[in-house]
């Protein structure tokens, strides 16, 4: 069953220190527009399914990338995406972000998704895995 919108945007905007949930509703867009253009077949279909309808729109629409970004060049990403954004504070954002997508997906979905990922992105999540 998806996340309702106020609860994930309170799980973000908890996780983040983002003074109000527009705050947390720019970093969850951009980050999940990032996210999605990542991810491909069912882990994104399952992901998307967890998610306000909203938000699972924009991980099924994502912005173009031409290929994988490491967890550094997301950050600088979103950086790029969100006006007044440093990498310090888009490192914050990709995390409250990610680690908010982390707890709606089950431990198996999660690890479908950083399968697709490059190595790294399971610190962005919250979920470091052992090596």
């Amino acid at each position: 069953m998806p996340l309702r919108r106020a609860a994930f945007l309170d799980r973000v905007k908890e996780r983040g220190k983002y003074d109000s949930r527009s705050e947390a509703d720019r970093a969850a867009r951009v980050v999940l527009a990032l996210l999605g253009a990542h991810l491909v077949g069912e882990a994104r279909a399952q992901l998307a399914a967890r998610l306000p309808e909203d938000f699972a729109l924009i991980l099924l629409n994502p912005l173009q990338s031409a290929e994988p970004l490491s967890p550094e060049r997301f950050v600088r990403a979103t950086a790029a995406w969100i006006e007044g954004a440093t990498e310090q504070t888009a490192t914050w954002d990709v995390s409250a972000v990610l680690a908010t997508v982390a707890d709606a997906a089950d431990e198996d979905l999660l690890d479908q998704i950083l399968l697709q990922l490059p190595d790294g992105y399971d610190l962005l999540f919250g979920r470091p895995q052992a090596t």
